[in-house]
């Protein structure tokens, strides 16, 4: 059995990559992952093929324990993981609180890293992974600080693991998009400093950095940008000094 495996589903660019999946790629199941179960329903709904819904907190250990009982029970091939789920918050190190602090490095790191890890056995030659990290990867951000620290880590953990994964023939992409249009940029404001980033301009739909980054995966790419801005702050953080890139952005979300 081909499954495609999503996390963070139940809504903004994973569910963008589950519709998209379903549109183009010959999968027999699409294995949905998120914490709100009645939003994977809504999904699976609109989906012409079969979903099996987990509805799973991944900052937690029991959500992989159920993970990896069902992948060891079922014994798919999984032709596609992408690990969409992740979360921001505004603020300096010091606005955030200590459980903000946590489930952020529990969800954009571990929990990508773990599902990651547990899904290999099971990836054949020619499946793909699309770990989504951010533009937020390419430099430090005050203001922004945690957020792209995590970012910064998945980013270099899908570079290595495409390397590790090379002589099996397996496709492996960072996506590296710049502000979205989902619930991210509210999810980020509700904390001690909203103000930390007040301005977003440009935001990308999720549909389109779902369908481009998808082509780029199966062409091959290492990290995938997905529009002009970001790729701009991934040629910066090249040739520019971290200081420089960091006063720009100070004066951006200003």
């Amino acid at each position: 059995m081909k499954v495609a495996i999503v996390t963070g589903a139940s809504s903004g660019l994973g569910r963008a990559y589950a519709q998209q999946i379903s549109k183009s790629m010959d999968v027999d199941e699409l294995w949905l992952i998120a914490r709100r179960e009645e939003r994977l329903v809504g999904l699976a709904a609109s989906l012409p093929q079969d979903c099996r819904l987990m509805a799973l907190d991944l900052t937690q250990k029991a959500s992989m324990e159920i993970l990896e009982k069902t992948l060891a029970e079922e014994r798919p091939e999984v032709s596609i993981l992408v690990c969409a789920a992740g979360f921001g918050k505004f603020g300096r190190a010091e606005d955030l609180t200590a459980e903000e602090t946590e489930d952020m490095i529990a969800l954009n790191c571990r929990a990508a890293a773990e599902v990651t890890r547990l899904c290999i056995p099971y990836l054949k030659r020619g499946s793909r992974i699309l770990e989504v990290a951010s533009c937020a990867a390419f430099q430090p951000l005050p203001g922004m600080n945690l957020y792209a620290a995590t970012k910064a880590f998945l980013l270099h953990y899908t570079r290595a693991l495409r390397q590790e994964l090379s002589n099996r023939e397996i496709e492996v992409t960072a996506v590296c998009p710049y502000w979205l249009k989902t619930e991210f940029i509210e999810v980020a404001r509700q904390t001690g400093n909203p103000n930390a980033v007040r301005r977003t301009p440009f935001a990308m739909r999720p549909e389109a950095v779902a369908a481009w980054s998808l082509t780029m995966n199966r062409l091959g790419a290492a990290v995938v940008t997905c529009g002009p801005i970001p790729l701009v702050m991934r040629m910066g953080s090249k040739l520019l000094p971290a200081g420089v890139p960091m006063a720009l952005w100070d004066r951006l979300r200003r």
